[in-house]
């Protein structure tokens, strides 16, 4: 079963904690801090396999995570840095922050690879935190947070050629036809669920083709398979228009044309910028000199279009079909491509420094009756804490007091004996 798009979770690993340790020597307060620095936590990491086809694996397993890093030890040694986590993905597969939509990768070769979520920095031993008044520092940073994201995997078939149609007018023949995949063939009223892909061999060169099955009228709104498998059109370079000429399914060629190609341009107008050549298959059943087809291939090349006739069962005109459709493909390889939307792109940079990184947020709980104190460096700082240590005490509110979160919070109200909530733990607020 081919499966081009899934959901999943995945997660960096834990940065580890500092250690709080003491050499034991003699004349040296409580030993002397020497507790190591936590290890760095495992990344999560992306990368493309071309031995892989579908994302069918990802609908086993949805969770994904790397590991934790070590915590530091005493004698300043490092804790062992968490193992990252590498994910293979098929070539052509698009990753999408689910909360953003946007695009973090789109991993179009094999072996390309990139950092989704970064393990957390390991946390500084105690022996980082003495001072000249602060001798014997009884606590130690915490390893930073990992990171966890919600990713939409899609894969997105990469054809250099690619073959639309209304279902049933031939498109399965004509690749079984030029190449030497093997698509499954009836005289289906309904459309193929799944797309193929086959090698074309021509004049000492080829070049990918791709049956892109899945296109009714209304796929551009997500009538049918809709959506689905459109977005398999977006990489080809060319595009092959499949038409049944002989009307043999009681439909005028002319409207069916027009009505594949409003789909296409429903969906992205610019797939329409495409090459596009035309195919009249079934040619058998009519004839090149048959008023209807001589009418259809009028109006086509009124708008532009090559005309192709052919009858992919019997194999005639395939031969000069797959020419056209060669010479297109090193044309378009010559173009220049056209500069990439990148307003579209996670931002890593961004996320990465995060502004509200050591900002601390005041409230008042009034249900609870309690001040409340949010941030993501407080936090961290917070889990560092001590709470039997005066000293760690001490460090905590000369943070929370240079940050101007005391001031903030007696504008809101606080006074003596006043409870201030940090993460579940509540405190009563005394000055000293």
């Amino acid at each position: 079963m081919f499966a081009d798009r899934a959901r999943i979770s995945i997660r960096s690993g834990k940065g580890g904690n500092g250690a709080v340790t003491f050499r034991r020597e003699p004349y040296v307060p409580e030993g002397g801090p020497d507790g190591g620095d936590g290890g760095k936590g495992g990344d999560v990491i992306f990368e493309a396999d071309s031995n892989l086809r579908t994302l069918m694996d990802f609908r086993y397993k949805r969770k994904y995570e790397a590991e934790n890093g070590q915590d530091g030890m005493k004698r300043k040694r490092f804790g062992k840095a968490g193992q990252d986590l590498v994910i293979k993905v098929p070539v052509g597969t698009v990753v999408i922050d689910e909360e953003t939509g946007l695009i973090m990768k789109d991993l179009t070769e094999a072996g390309q690879r990139f950092i989704a979520a970064k393990g957390g920095r390991g946390g500084k031993g105690n022996v980082h935190f003495k001072n000249s008044v602060r001798q014997a520092p009884n606590f130690a940073e915490a390893g930073g947070e990992a990171k966890e994201r919600q990713i939409i995997l899609e894969l997105k078939l990469i054809a250099d050629v690619g073959l639309v149609g209304f279902p049933n007018v031939g498109k399965s023949s004509l690749l079984s036809a030029a190449t030497s995949a093997q698509p499954k063939i009836a005289n289906y009223h309904f459309t193929t669920i799944d797309p193929n892909l086959g090698v074309v061999k021509i004049f000492d060169d080829s070049f990918v083709m791709a049956d892109i099955a899945g296109i009714i009228e209304g796929a551009s709104i997500g009538l049918g398979l809709g959506f689905r498998f459109l977005k398999h059109i977006e990489r080809t370079k060319v595009l092959i228009h499949v038409v049944d000429v002989s009307g043999s399914e009681g439909r005028d060629p002319r409207e069916d044309f027009d009505k594949i190609n409003n789909e296409l341009k429903t969906y992205s107008p610019g797939i329409l910028k495409k090459p596009q050549i035309v195919a009249a298959n079934k040619i058998d059943m009519t004839d090149e000199n048959s008023p209807q087809y001589l009418d259809f291939k009028e109006y086509v090349e009124s708008k532009g279009y090559k005309v192709f006739p052919i009858s992919a069962p019997l194999n005639l005109g395939v031969n000069d079909l797959m020419a056209e459709a060669l010479k297109e493909v090193r044309r378009v390889e010559q173009m220049v491509p056209e500069e990439e939307d990148y307003s579209q792109y996670f931002d890593f940079e961004a996320d990465d420094k995060d502004p509200d990184y050591r900002e601390i947020f005041v409230s008042y709980d009034q249900e609870d009756d309690v001040f409340v104190l949010e941030g993501k460096q407080l936090d961290k700082i917070f889990r560092s804490t001590n709470f039997n240590d005066i000293g760690s005490l001490r460090y905590l509110y000369k943070y929370i007091e240079g940050k101007g979160a005391i001031e903030k919070l007696k504008e809101l109200g606080l006074q003596e004996g006043d409870m201030i909530r940090i993460n579940d733990y509540d405190m009563e607020y005394w000055e000293e």
